[in-house]
C-alpha cells in the first residue's frame, strides 16, 4: 500500500524547481562567457582557415572536415580539462598557423601539410609531456616570438583597408560600414564588437548587395541545409620540404602565439597551479590525432579564455569551470554541423571575410608590436624580424616565419656579442 503524501511530494518538487532555476541563473553568466567565446573565434579565426582552404583549393568536403577536426578538438581539450581541473581551460585552434597556411599551403601538396600537421602535433606533446615547455621557450627571445606574430598577422591587419580600393560593386562601402560600426561596437562594447560587426556586415550585404561578385542574389545565396558533417580521411605524405617549411612554424607559433600567452592569461586570473604540462601535452595528443582529418593544431586559447576565465564569467573563481564547459559544448554543437556552417561562411563575399578577420586580429597584431618592442636592446632583432616575416618571402622551400625567426635569432646573438664586447 502506498502511504505518500501528496502534499509532502509536491512540496519536494516545488522546492526543487527554485533550486535548479537558482543554480541555471547563478552559472549563467559562465555560460554566456563560454558563447561568446566560441562566437568570436567563429567570426573571425574561422574565417582565416576558410582563407587557407581557398588556397589550397580544398574541396567543399575536406574544408568541412577541417572545420570539424578543430572544433571537436578544442571542445574534446577543453571540456575534458575543464572537468577534469576544475578550471576555466579554453582550447581553440592554432590561429597564427592558421594565418601561416594561407600562404604556406599554395607551395605544398595537401597530404604534405597534413605529414606537417603531424610532426608539428607531435613536438607539442612530447615538449608537454616531457616538462621542458618553458625551458624551450626561455631560449628564444618572447620579442622575438611577438615580432614572428605579429609579422604573419599584419597582412590581414592591411587586407582591412586594401578592400576600400575593390572594384567589386559595393565592396568599399561595405568594408567602411564595417569598419566605423566596428569602432562604434569596441568604445561601447569591446567583448561584442567582432561579433556584432560580423552581424552588421552580414546585414548589409543582405540588404544592398554590397561586395557580391556578378550581382549574385543574396537570398539565394543564402539557402542552405543543415547536416551532420562526414570526416575526411587524409592520408599524410611526409615531406622534409613541407616539415621545415610549415611544421616547425606551426609548432614555434603554436607554443609562442597561443601556448604561452593562453597559460599567461590563466595566471593572470588566479590559475597559478593549473598543470600547464599536462594542458599543452592534451592538446598536442588530441592535435595529432585528428591531424589527418585536416586539424592544423589545437591550443590553449588566449583572447576568449580571458572572457571565461575573468570576473565577467562568474564572480567566484572556482566556478568559472563551467565556462570552460560550455565553450566546449557550443564548439562540440557546432562543430558537428561544420559543413553547413562552411557552406554558409563560404557564400560571404570576400570584402565582408576579410575585413572580419583583419579586425578580429588587430588586438593580436598590438600585443605582437608591443611586446616585440619592449626591451630596448632586442628592438632591432625583433624589427628584423617582423620585416622579414611581413615580407611573405619564400626562399630554398622555406616560408618568411622560418626565416623570420631565423634571421632574428641570429641578429639578437650577433648585436648582443657586440654590445657585451663594449
Amino acid at each position: 500500500m502506498n502511504t505518500s503524501n501528496p502534499t509532502t511530494i509536491s512540496t519536494a518538487a516545488a522546492a526543487i524547481k527554485p533550486d535548479f532555476s537558482a543554480t541555471l541563473l547563478d552559472l549563467f553568466p559562465a555560460i554566456l562567457a563560454g558563447l561568446i567565446a566560441v562566437l568570436i573565434s567563429y567570426a573571425g579565426p574561422m574565417l582565416i582557415v576558410l582563407q587557407a582552404a581557398q588556397v589550397a583549393k580544398l574541396t567543399t568536403a575536406q574544408t568541412s572536415s577541417w572545420i570539424w577536426a578543430i572544433s571537436i578538438g578544442a571542445a574534446l581539450t577543453g571540456g575534458w580539462m575543464s572537468w577534469r581541473y576544475r578550471i576555466p581551460v579554453i582550447c581553440a585552434w592554432n590561429t597564427p598557423g592558421a594565418a601561416l597556411l594561407v600562404t604556406g599551403l599554395a607551395s605544398v601538396s595537401y597530404s604534405q601539410a597534413i605529414g606537417a600537421y603531424i610532426v608539428a602535433a607531435a613536438i607539442i606533446f612530447l615538449i608537454g609531456s616531457t616538462g621542458v615547455f618553458e625551458t624551450l621557450m626561455s631560449k628564444i627571445p618572447k620579442s622575438l616570438c611577438a615580432a614572428m606574430l605579429a609579422g604573419i598577422l599584419f597582412r590581414f591587419g592591411v587586407d582591412v583597408f586594401a578592400n576600400a580600393r575593390s572594384e567589386v560593386a559595393g565592396a568599399p562601402y561595405l568594408v567602411t560600414a564595417m569598419f566605423i560600426a566596428y569602432l562604434l561596437f569596441k568604445r561601447h562594447s569591446a567583448r561584442y564588437a567582432i561579433v556584432l560587426t560580423l552581424l552588421s556586415g552580414v546585414a548589409l550585404w543582405g540588404a544592398l548587395g554590397w561586395g557580391d561578385v556578378a550581382n549574385l542574389n543574396t537570398a539565394a545565396t543564402l539557402s542552405w541545409h543543415l547536416g551532420l558533417t562526414m570526416p575526411v580521411w587524409t592520408t599524410p605524405e611526409f615531406s622534409v620540404s613541407a616539415i621545415i617549411s610549415l611544421g616547425l612554424p606551426l609548432a614555434l607559433l603554436c607554443l609562442t602565439g597561443q601556448q604561452v600567452p593562453g597559460v599567461a592569461v590563466m595566471r593572470a586570473a588566479g590559475y597559478e597551479s593549473a598543470p600547464t604540462g599536462k594542458l599543452v601535452a592534451g592538446t598536442g595528443l588530441v592535435s595529432l590525432l585528428l591531424a589527418p582529418f585536416g586539424s592544423h593544431g589545437v591550443n590553449l586559447a588566449a583572447i576568449t579564455a580571458a572572457i571565461c576565465t575573468g570576473p565577467e564569467a562568474h564572480q567566484q573563481p572556482e566556478k568559472r569551470w563551467v565556462a570552460g564547459v560550455a565553450c566546449a559544448s557550443f564548439y562540440l554543437i557546432i562543430g558537428s554541423f561544420a559543413g553547413s556552417l562552411t557552406r554558409l561562411f563560404l557564400h560571404l563575399p570576400h570584402a565582408l571575410v576579410t575585413t572580419v578577420a583583419g579586425l578580429a586580429l588587430l588586438g593580436a597584431i598590438q600585443t605582437g608590436l608591443v611586446n616585440a618592442m619592449n626591451e630596448p636592446a632586442e628592438r632591432e632583432a625583433a624589427l628584423i624580424t617582423f620585416i622579414v616575416t611581413a615580407s611573405n618571402i619564400s626562399l630554398l622551400g622555406l616560408g618568411s616565419a622560418c626565416w623570420g625567426i631565423a634571421l632574428g635569432v641570429l641578429s639578437y646573438y650577433l648585436l648582443r656579442v657586440k654590445a657585451n664586447a663594449r
